[in-house]
């Protein structure tokens, strides 16, 4: 990895609860509050994407408001390229940018230049101003577009032009939160591509992207992290995380998918799941198989020795909701830190 970009060493998080006047009336000195981070700790290394995964309450928007500086911790510490954010919370705004999904922030019976403009003033506007806003426009793809009004614009149009505007006051750190939620899916593959050409290649600029997309997991991480009751149980690559479980998934091709000797692999420590019917006679069994190539190996040798017909034997990404879910209950009491 490379230097870091951002550094977290074990972040806490509670928020007061709501109670009624007759809990509280009942149980007045029980503990109303909640925890939203939990020693969370991490590194995010200088111009990667990095993603971060987990259930709703897993608590990546309690993670993005403390590093905005819209939230203060209650415990641990969290700097960006070497400046607190509890510290130095002024500076930190220079540095960090989130972009909400959301679009109610944007005025949308004023053009999308008038937009920028306004929020270039929280800034402090420069001679420049209006040359950068052109060429920020341009840069996401609204080029020709800064006299239309906000409220002509498409989702995709509009998810631009908040980017664009984060990007006014250059920024080293970007916060997405589902960037692609609202767009088509040809929209959200454009944008995906965007993301990674322009700000990664380009801008240089680190990201840290809150996703349930397995989309933008495959196209835009570099890492990944999943994060469980305000904890980071896991990261690393989409393929290290699979690795972590203990087997790997596989699909097996065949025109005997009720043969004996693919039952038995059961037997050996290979799930077996149910049948899918094919297409020309061929079906498919689902084997999840522990050990690296060498198992793999031996169970094609086995089912080559028992005449089963093998078309293909291919190994296949688990989904991203399972991968999740398997990671999140294979957590033991203390977690690895990333």
């Amino acid at each position: 990895m490379t230097a870091p970009a951002l550094v977290v060493e074990g972040l806490e998080k509670r928020f007061a609860t709501r109670r009624s006047l007759a809990q509280a009336i009942r149980h007045p000195c029980q503990d109303g509050s909640v925890l939203a981070l939990d020693q969370l700790t991490c590194q995010v290394g200088e111009g990667e994407f990095f993603g971060l995964l987990g259930v709703n309450g897993a608590g990546k928007s309690t993670f993005f408001k403390i590093l905005s500086t819209l939230v203060r911790p209650d415990g641990g510490r969290a700097s960006i390229f070497g400046v607190d954010v509890e510290r130095d919370p002024a500076r930190i705004r220079h540095l960090v940018a989130p972009v909400l999904t959301s679009d109610r922030s944007l005025y949308w019976r004023l053009s999308a230049t008038e937009n920028m403009r306004l929020w270039a003033s929280l800034h402090g506007p420069g001679p420049d101003t209006g040359r950068r806003i052109v060429d920020l426009l341009d840069l996401v793809g609204l080029a020709g577009t800064g006299a239309r009004l906000v409220g002509t614009f498409s989702s995709g149009m509009r998810q631009r032009l908040l980017l664009a505007r984060a990007l006014l006051g250059q920024p080293r750190l970007l916060l997405l939160d589902e960037p692609t939620r609202s767009l088509d899916p040809i929209a959200a593959r454009d944008f995906r591509e965007f993301l990674r050409r322009e700000l990664g290649r380009i801008q240089g600029c680190t990201v840290l992207l809150a996703t349930h997309d397995a989309d933008e997991v495959r196209d835009l991480c570099d890492r990944v992290g999943v994060l469980h009751r305000g904890r980071l149980v896991a990261a690393g690559t989409r393929a290290q995380l699979a690795g972590q479980l203990s087997y790997h998934r596989y699909r097996l091709v065949t025109t005997a998918p009720h043969h004996a000797a693919i039952d038995a692999l059961a037997g050996h420590g290979v799930k077996v799941g149910p049948v899918t019917e094919g297409e020309g006679g061929w079906s498919v069994r689902q084997l999840d198989l522990a050990g690296g190539p060498e198992a793999t190996a031996a169970v094609l040798a086995e089912l080559a020795r028992a005449g089963v017909p093998v078309g293909r034997l291919e190994q296949v990404e688990l989904p991203l909701a399972e991968l999740i879910e398997r990671l999140v209950a294979a957590t033991p009491a203390e977690v690895p830190h990333a």
